[in-house]
C-alpha cells in the first residue's frame, strides 16, 4: 500500500500528539487515578487501527531523545493497548528506540564516547565488546538511562544482532510485566477487587 505524502503528514502529526501527550502525563506531579481509565477507554477505538504500532513506535524515539523513562513508557503502552497488543508494541518500541540510539553511538563512535566520557568510559566500551550479547543482557537489568546505554553500547564493537538479541533477551519479562501492569491497573482500578490487585502485584513481580 502505497501512502500519499499528506497521509505520512497527518501520521507524523498523530505521533507528535501521542509523543506530546505522554511526556504530558508522564510530568504531573499528580494524577487522578481516574485518568488510567480514561487514557484506555480513549484508545480503544484505535487498538486495533493499522497506525498504531507506527504511532507507538514514533513515539518510543522521539520521547527516548527527550529522556522519558522506557520504563513509564512501557506501563503507558500496556495502558493504551491492553495485554496482548501492548507488550508487542512496547518491545517494538523499545528495539526501535534502542536501535537508534546504537546507530548513533555506531556515528560517533568509541573516541568521541571516550572525550566525553573518560577513560572510565572507554574502560566500560571494551568490556561491553568483549562479552558481546551478555554484556548487553546485562545492561538491560541496570537503572540506567536507556537511551545512553543504546549509544554506549553502539560505540563499541559489538554487533546489531549481538545488541538485538541481548536486547531481546534482556527486556523480555520486564515487557511483558509492566504492560501486564498498566492494563491490569485499569482493571483495577474499575474494579478494586482482591483478585484485581493480586494480578496487578503479580505482573510486578514477572521481571524480577
Amino acid at each position: 500500500m502505497t501512502m500519499r505524502p499528506l497521509a505520512w503528514l497527518r501520521l507524523a502529526v498523530l505521533a507528535a500528539v501521542v509523543a506530546l501527550a505522554i511526556t504530558a502525563w508522564v510530568s504531573l506531579p499528580y494524577r487522578p487515578l481516574s485518568d488510567l481509565r480514561s487514557l484506555a477507554e480513549w484508545m480503544t477505538p484505535h487498538r486495533h487501527a493499522w497506525y498504531g504500532l507506527p504511532v507507538v513506535v514514533t513515539a518510543y524515539v522521539l520521547l527516548g531523545f527527550l529522556f522519558v523513562p522506557v520504563l513509564l513508557l512501557i506501563t503507558a503502552t500496556g495502558i493504551a493497548f491492553g495485554p496482548i497488543l501492548g507488550p508487542v508494541y512496547a518491545m517494538a518500541g523499545c528495539l526501535t528506540s534502542a536501535s537508534a540510539g546504537f546507530g548513533i553511538g555506531r556515528c560517533v563512535g568509541r573516541q568521541r564516547i571516550r572525550h566525553f566520557g573518560g577513560e572510565r568510559m572507554l574502560r566500560l566500551s571494551r568490556t561491553i565488546e568483549r562479552n558481546g550479547t551478555l554484556a548487553v543482557f546485562l545492561i538491560r537489568k541496570v537503572p540506567a538511562p536507556f537511551v545512553l546505554s543504546n549509544i554506549v553500547v553502539g560505540a563499541s564493537r559489538v554487533s546489531f544482532r549481538d545488541f538485538l538479541i541481548g536486547t531481546v533477551l534482556g527486556m523480555t519479562a520486564l515487557v511483558i510485566g509492566l504492560a501486564g501492569l498498566g492494563y491490569q491497573l485499569t482493571l483495577a482500578f474499575r474494579n478494586p477487587s482482591w483478585p484485581n490487585i493480586a494480578m496487578a502485584a503479580g505482573f510486578v513481580g514477572l521481571p524480577l
